[in-house]
């Protein structure tokens, strides 16, 4: 008796892939997340605008991650709740 094969994953690719385009890149854990390479000291002020803006205590926001770039340059990726309850 032979194994039957496997179906062609094609399909399922194209539609998982449409799935994340409407997202709008949003992950499964609810986040919405934002990236920005900035020199310094906008780093520090477009953080204390997103702080300002939604606040650490409604929408959970906070600095995920963070890299120094060569001239003196942060890279960081900052997420918050879409909504506060």
């Amino acid at each position: 008796m032979r194994t039957p094969t496997r179906p062609p994953l094609d399909g399922l690719k194209k539609k998982l892939d449409q799935s994340r385009a409407e997202r709008g890149g949003m992950r499964r854990d609810g986040f919405l997340r934002e990236t920005f390479i900035l020199p310094r000291n906008d780093a520090r002020k477009k953080a204390q605008e997103w702080f300002e803006r939604w606040p650490k205590q409604a929408y959970w926001t906070t600095i995920e991650s963070w890299f120094e770039r060569p001239g003196d340059v942060i890279e960081f990726t900052i997420r918050r709740l879409p909504s506060s309850d």
